[in-house]
């Protein structure tokens, strides 16, 4: 059951993986054409929300970034918690082993960065910018190429992605976070403790659940935290058994349900929203900047010497194991995707350089856009070449069984 699920997982992802392509090439254009002005005018729109007493303003990218990513992300806890407890990370060292992968592909790229910018004209400021990966945008592409490889691998992508997005979260609490609120913080954990009472009920309605995760939701917003841990976390309150005999149990209810309207609907705007990058202002003398070759450098090298290198000496140890019927080219190629940074490598650029400077953010945009590229171009043809191996084998081993048979 756990392989079906993934697989129609890997199906939906694949056939949206297109439609992701498209919105973020379709940004692109619109953000370096004679649209720019609609486009980033778009954007910028202020919207405001208001339920009773609460109202919030944010921009159009801001909402669907704090808002629809975090019915994303509430869908990838839904799915971890599935296969922690009845799949592929039901075994703890196939859980350890993404876990200090991502501790390894975090570590890794921040040292990178400092042996690069530690001498004269260099920024320190900038380390923690090729720490983090870009969930979705890594997800969309190992959809392109894993049809032929084993679900196991998308789930240890998933699992490492998470583990790396809660610890870029940790780095801005820690390093960058100046405004959190103690107070929204114990309503978020309050709301959290609500959803997980109405999971006890017998039959509760559905409409229970979305008001829960809204108040989840809404808390961790003013908290100044990330939303994406609201998502995260509200997922682990959701129940994986069935209260009624017979009955589909509701986190099962809610991945089928939900999947489909993040693959094809929410991934789609969150990357029209933010791959809308203006190339003016990147000029080639930034290319050996320290800060561009810094951030370059460890998203493309950083993460795969980073998530290879712990991933390997986890199983070498004894630690963890390898993902169920994956091979080392396959997991080498899922740590080079890792380095996909973008959208979550240019947040964390904004906070550690602040706006006022056109030189760095030229240098910063050129460091993410181009280590993220060659990581996902890199990663893309090991895992195709693995996929080719697999398949000429599948061939192989279907003309063997025909001849034996004959």
């Amino acid at each position: 059951m756990t392989r079906k699920l993934t697989l129609d997982f890997l199906r939906t992802e694949a056939a949206s993986g297109a439609i992701l392509a498209l919105a973020a090439l379709c940004a692109l254009l619109a953000a370096n054409s004679p649209l720019r002005d609609a486009y980033f005018g778009l954007l910028k729109t202020e919207v405001p929300i208001q339920i009773g007493g609460w109202r919030e303003v944010e921009t159009v990218s801001e909402w669907v970034k704090e808002g629809l990513m975090a019915i994303f992300f509430f869908v990838v806890g839904l799915e971890i918690k599935y296969e922690v407890l009845k799949g592929e990370l039901s075994n703890p060292r196939r859980l350890a082993m993404p876990v200090l992968a991502a501790l390894g592909g975090m570590i890794a790229p921040a040292l990178v960065y400092a042996a690069v910018n530690a001498g004269a004209g260099g920024d320190l400021r900038g380390w923690s910018i090729p720490v983090a990966t870009d969930i979705a945008f890594a997800l969309a592409a190992l959809a392109v190429v894993g049809r032929m490889l084993p679900p196991s691998l998308r789930v240890f992508l998933l699992t490492l992605a998470i583990a790396d997005d809660l610890g870029a979260v940790a780095i801005i609490a820690v390093a960058y976070s100046r405004d959190l609120h103690v107070e929204a913080m114990a309503g978020a954990l309050g709301a959290l403790a609500l959803m997980w009472l109405i999971g006890r009920l017998r039959r509760p309605p559905a409409v229970f659940y979305v008001a829960a995760f809204l108040l989840v939701w809404g808390f961790t917003l003013e908290s100044g935290i990330s939303t994406s841990l609201a998502g995260v976390f509200a997922a682990m309150t959701v129940p994986i058994a069935a209260r009624v005999q017979g009955a589909e149990g509701p986190l099962k209810n809610f991945m089928e349900t939900l999947h489909p309207w993040v693959a094809y609907l929410i991934l789609p705007l969150f990357a029209f929203s933010a791959s809308g990058f203006s190339f003016a202002g990147l000029g080639l003398e930034g290319l050996t900047a320290p800060v561009t070759l810094g951030i370059a450098l460890g998203l493309f090298f950083g993460k795969q010497i980073g998530v290879f290198g712990a991933a390997a000496l986890a199983v070498a140890s004894g630690l963890a194991r390898k993902p169920t019927g994956a091979t080392w080219p396959e997991i080498y190629g899922v740590s080079a995707l890792c380095g996909i940074g973008f959208t979550m490598s240019l947040f964390l650029g904004a906070l550690a350089f602040p706006a006022g400077d056109d030189a760095l953010a030229s240098e910063v945009k050129l460091g993410v856009i181009g280590g993220s590229l060659l990581s996902a171009i890199a990663g893309l043809a090991v895992l195709s070449r693995a996929a080719a191996v697999r398949r000429r084998r599948m061939v192989a081993d279907q003309e063997i069984d025909a001849t034996a048979s004959i």
